[in-house]
């Protein structure tokens, strides 16, 4: 059976390789991508990010068929996920032994939120926390350096610290979409 410092091997030559081709100035930005479909019937959300799909579903009091997580869970798994994913990378670079690691990620939403009564509470997932579960040998200061490293360096931790505006827009399909004019046509 491999372990997770076996793993942790391979994660550093791949992450030497990609720090290589940032010192070289060969790193390029990636386009990420995300589609979504709300799907007729049981109105489920069908998440297709590159060759995968995830289904995202709301619990039956909230005219759902409990077949996937809700969005604000998923977001919560999401950070999870992520704070996973750099705590093996900065362990790797760092080459901090792991036997075990494990996130956990809480959270609450309210309903009311936003409603009478409850202007003041928020409609988004808030208060969440994470806590980290590690087993390794590594001194302490190796691990609270760790720690540091994957607090300043997680995207999606530091996304949601640092919130960024949205870009956003509605685009008519169907029969009850506007022709396009002659000059939108061309410019297409």
């Amino acid at each position: 059976m491999s372990h997770l410092n076996d793993y942790l091997a391979e994660k550093r030559a791949a992450v030497l390789a990609r720090n290589a081709a940032i010192d070289a100035g060969t790193a390029q930005p990636l386009q990420l991508r995300a589609h979504v479909r709300a799907e007729g019937r049981s109105g489920v959300r069908r998440l297709r990010i590159r060759d995968h799909q995830v289904i995202s579903d709301s619990p039956p009091d909230f005219a759902g068929y409990n077949l996937g997580p809700s969005s604000p869970e998923l977001q919560l798994g999401v950070l999870g996920t992520c704070v996973t994913h750099i705590f093996l990378i900065q362990a790797a670079e760092r080459q901090v032994p792991l036997d075990s690691l494990e996130v956990e990620v809480t959270g609450l939403i309210d309903p009311r939120g936003g409603r009478p009564g409850h202007e003041a509470t928020p409609i988004w997932p808030h208060e969440i926390g994470y806590t980290v579960h590690i087993d390794s040998p590594a001194a302490q200061e190796d691990i609270d350096a760790l720690f540091e490293a994957v607090e300043r360096n997680c995207p999606i931790l530091n996304l949601l610290r640092n919130p960024q505006n949205i870009r956003a827009e509605v685009k008519r399909v169907g029969k009850k979409a506007a022709p396009a004019k002659e000059a939108d046509a061309v410019a297409a």
